[in-house]
């Protein structure tokens, strides 16, 4: 089983940006689609963003636009760049690992322990 490290959250004002970084150890990182979601206590978690194996790449409403996802396979690394945030980005940020199927992205037993994004003036 692929372990994942999240780093890279933080405080920032609203307006700044962040990269949020997964890094992965153990084999396979780069056969499986990787995930972004994000949890705040009390709410249902959110798929924030994916990228495939392929390069395929998807964006929850809420961050279209503001949010890249990306991956470095040489690097066994995926990131988040977060830009134009907001308060309601607020959450914490987690990597995962999985399956993509009919649009569809199937997180799989590779979670990191999450990382605290604040966005707060």
């Amino acid at each position: 089983q692929v372990q994942l490290v999240e780093s890279g959250g933080g405080l920032v004002q609203p307006g700044g940006s962040l990269r949020l970084s997964c890094a992965a150890s153990g084999s396979g990182f780069r056969f499986y689609t990787m995930g972004w979601y994000r949890q705040v206590p009390g709410k249902q978690r959110e798929l924030v963003a994916f990228v495939t194996s392929g390069g395929t790449t998807n964006y929850a409403d809420s961050v279209k636009g503001r949010f890249t996802i990306s991956r470095d396979i040489a690097k066994n690394t995926g990131y988040l760049q977060m830009n134009s945030l907001k308060p309601e980005d607020t959450a914490v940020y987690y990597c995962t690992l999985g399956t993509y199927a009919s649009g569809n992205y199937n997180p799989g037993r590779s979670w990191g322990q999450g990382t605290q994004v604040t966005v707060s003036s």
